[in-house]
């Protein structure tokens, strides 16, 4: 690959020039992506490395949505399998494996999770799954890449989990999925995509087609930074917005037979120290699935699964949910879990296919793709695990119809054989960690920390501390990263704003008791160099973001999703 492009501001302005200038000389994209979450950057990076003219606008940020506020989990699906849907697993579990050890060995990393059995017979019927689960991994295309489950008695398990309730369990059994910091893959995705040739912009709105006759031939959009409305002429519009699904195909007059029910899942994070344990949990609940997840220094609780149909952007956690989920972990542990041990709390959406009349926790998450008018895609349904597999579906659709309109030939998909940005040299740099921690003079722990966020790219930060070693210090209020991350986000990540810094380039938000609040100020004064910010700017972006910061736990004391709702709406994005 060549040197990856950074998303820098300069970066989205010439991106939107190349696509505006496309239209105005009287030529046209063939593919541009509408949606900059994980589907909408995996579609337009399967796009451009088929050799396509792409581009791809987003309303907000990079994984602003669903893509930043799930599980963060890259798995088969365990419980997939006992509604029989074995094609979702395989297909998923083989997505699994190539993530982890071809695509993004830099971002994804295997997890141990027990699950606890509390009855004999559960023990045949659970390891009878999970044998069907690693036998399906070893079977797919793409290597396993982590170990076998296996079978723990009661007291290997107090072992290995002191602080999880053993008396009324026969035991557990072990098994291995993966974890990703889901907004980071999303951004390397759509940096990939970039550095392959598409043009990527970020607070740009579609608000409206451009038809002839039937035909969709284009989008009208307006770049939201500066207000300024132009068009983008495409031979195919790919739709990739999620749960705005719905809304964008009222654009097109209500054509369309895709109908996205929003599920919300909701996750608390809280310290590690609070759960002793050396491998996450995972247990059913009458409701959904509870999943404790070890996450650096923190532990992920989740979910909820509950429908949703009020603000999309912004969804809400209310006090309900947050007991609920605490009611469910404390049936597992012997110390209890209280709201004061609550670091952060996140709410997302899911974007899944309408059943009937079916509860949101049993509607497939397998995804559609239709053509509901010429020249228009809609893709929507799925999981973050299986982005590419979408992408790639939603790019043979576009295919067919460059085929049979332009008479275009299209080649096959090969995302499968694309790294992300950053995989490239991340074996060897992790063997050389204590070389690097020398050279630069961080402790070989901050050389783990930026490993596993930025993989080869790794010495691009170093670079940045080489040049200006005030950029090796611990941010303020937010020890865990460094000063330089905030600038890299900046100049390399495509933040153009604080909460995309805070809330998805780092994940501050969620992972300290302030919610970023002490961080605010100085991550602002960084940003404020790199982009030119004058004082007011900068305070706006920091009062914007408190004020944000305080909606959400006005929004987490209310009962209900309503009262939830109109908490948290008071604060709207800053653009």
């Amino acid at each position: 690959m060549s040197q990856p492009s950074a998303l820098s501001p300069q970066f989205r302005a010439d991106s939107l020039r190349a696509l505006v200038a496309t239209t105005d000389h009287g030529g046209e994209l063939d593919v541009l992506v509408v949606g900059g979450g994980v589907v909408g950057a995996g579609t337009a990076l399967d796009s451009v490395t088929r050799g396509l003219s792409t581009g791809l606008i987003e309303q907000r940020d990079f994984a602003s949505g669903t893509s930043s506020r799930s599980s963060k989990l890259i798995h088969g699906g365990l419980r997939y399998l006992e509604m029989f849907d074995f094609g979702l697993v395989k297909e998923a579990l083989e997505e699994r494996g190539l993530l982890l050890t071809r695509l993004a060995p830099h971002l994804v990393r295997p997890v141990p999770f027990l699950y606890p059995l509390t009855r004999t017979i559960d023990r045949p019927y659970v390891g009878a799954g999970l044998v069907l689960y690693d036998a399906m991994a070893m079977a797919g295309k793409y290597e396993m890449g982590v170990p076998k489950h296996k079978h723990l008695f009661r007291r290997q398990v107090a072992r290995i989990a002191p602080d999880l309730k053993t008396e009324a369990l026969t035991g557990a059994i072990r098994y291995y999925d993966c974890q990703v910091d889901d907004a980071r893959l999303v951004m390397n995705i759509a940096r990939t995509a970039a550095t392959h040739g598409a043009h990527v912009a970020t607070r740009t709105k579609v608000i409206g087609f451009l038809r002839e006759g039937e035909r969709v031939v284009g989008v009208r959009a307006r770049d939201l930074e500066t207000e300024r409305e132009f068009e983008v002429r495409a031979r195919v519009v790919v739709n990739a917005a999620g749960v705005w699904t719905d809304e964008i195909q009222e654009m097109v007059g209500g054509r369309g037979s895709l109908h996205v029910q929003a599920s919300k899942g909701i996750h608390l994070v809280v310290p590690r120290d609070r759960i002793r344990s050396e491998a996450g949990f995972i247990t059913k609940t009458e409701k959904s699935v509870l999943f404790v997840i070890p996450w650096g220094r923190h532990w992920v609780i989740g979910t909820t699964d509950t429908a949703w149909d009020l603000d999309k952007a912004h969804p809400a956690a209310s006090r309900a949910d947050i007991d609920y989920l605490l009611g469910q972990v404390n049936t597992i542990l012997r110390e209890p879990l209280d709201h004061e041990d609550v670091e952060g709390v996140y709410a997302g959406l899911r974007p899944l296919l309408k059943g009937e009349s079916e509860p949101t926790s049993r509607i497939s998450r397998e995804h559609t793709v239709v053509t509901p008018v010429p020249g228009l895609v809609m893709i929507a349904g799925g999981k973050l695990t299986t982005y590419r597999v979408m992408a790639r579906d939603a790019i043979e659709a576009a295919a067919h119809s460059l085929r049979t309109t332009a008479n275009q030939t299209v080649r096959e998909s090969i995302t499968d054989r694309v790294p992300l940005v950053g995989a490239d040299g991340f074996e060897t740099r992790s063997n050389q960690r204590v070389l690097l921690a020398r050279r630069s003079g961080l402790h070989v722990a901050r050389i783990d920390h930026l490993l596993g966020r930025y993989g080869g790219l790794v010495d691009d930060l170093l670079g940045l501390v080489e040049q200006r070693p005030e950029l090796g210090e611990p941010l303020a209020g937010a020890e865990d990263y460094l000063a330089a991350e905030v600038v890299y986000a900046v100049s390399h990540e495509g933040a153009q704003h604080l909460d995309d810094v805070l809330t998805r380039r780092t994940r501050i938000s969620i992972e300290f008791f302030d919610r970023g609040a002490e961080a605010a100020g100085a991550t602002a004064d960084l940003m404020a160099a790199e982009l030119g910010w004058d004082a007011a700017r900068r305070d706006e972006e920091v009062d914007h973001y408190l004020r944000r910061v305080e909606a959400e736990r006005q929004s987490q004391l209310k009962l209900t999703d309503q009262e939830a709702d109109e908490a948290r709406v008071q604060v709207k994005d800053i653009v």
